[in-house]
């Protein structure tokens, strides 16, 4: 009977490694299954890709095209580009939808000239960047205007950035009423005519 419980404990274990382990891709690259956001006017797939924006009008209001479920400890990676002057995007994680709204609240990765790349920015909740990237280290390893990628690790209070393997953020929550929990977005910023680019997204979650 101890053989029993045993194995059926180390099966259990062994489980729960391969789903913690698991990385697991969150775009589908022919639809918007498990997003919601404006798929109409602001968002659309291209390529393979998300896309936000246009570069034929300006973009009225930041949009952000969001996940239906929400995530707690995890690693994401993504591919990401951003064209046309003035460019503005991110990517949001442990963020919520505010009710009746088209902005979100929460964690930023950010991205954007002339030193928003790889920061750490609060937003619609603090309205700050929470951590600054090295701006001179960033610009020798970005590349403006084709495929960059990031990395975002949260893990309990601590989060890290890291773009095209240069950390960039490591930032430890102070305050414990922020939430570490929530959906995962895709911004275009409001500004001049411009487009957002963001494929291979996947996640891995974290126990």
């Amino acid at each position: 009977m101890l053989k029993i419980i045993a194995w059926v404990g180390i099966t259990f274990l062994f489980s729960l490694q391969t789903h913690w382990g698991a990385t697991i891709p969150i775009v589908n690259s022919t639809s918007f299954a498990g997003w919601e956001g404006d798929t109409n006017k602001t968002f659309r797939i291209e390529n393979g890709a998300i896309v936000g924006g246009s570069l034929k009008a300006p973009i009225l209001r930041n949009e952000f095209l969001c996940t239906i479920r929400s995530y707690t400890n995890f690693v994401a990676e993504l591919d990401f580009k951003l064209l046309g002057a003035g460019a503005n995007g991110g990517f949001q994680f442990r963020t919520k939808r505010i009710p009746n709204h088209h902005e979100v609240s929460g964690y930023q990765a950010d991205l954007g000239d002339p030193s928003w790349w790889g920061s750490l920015y609060d937003e619609s909740r603090r309205n700050k960047v929470l951590a600054q990237s090295p701006r001179d280290a960033v610009s020798k390893i970005l590349k403006r205007d084709d495929w960059n990628h990031y990395k975002i690790r949260c893990e309990g209070t601590r989060i890290q950035i890291w773009i095209n393997n240069l950390k960039t953020v490591d930032y430890q929550e102070s305050e414990p009423e922020i939430p570490q929990r929530g959906i995962i977005a895709l911004q275009i910023h409001g500004g001049p005519a411009s487009e957002a680019w963001y494929k291979n997204i996947v996640v891995q979650d974290l126990p």
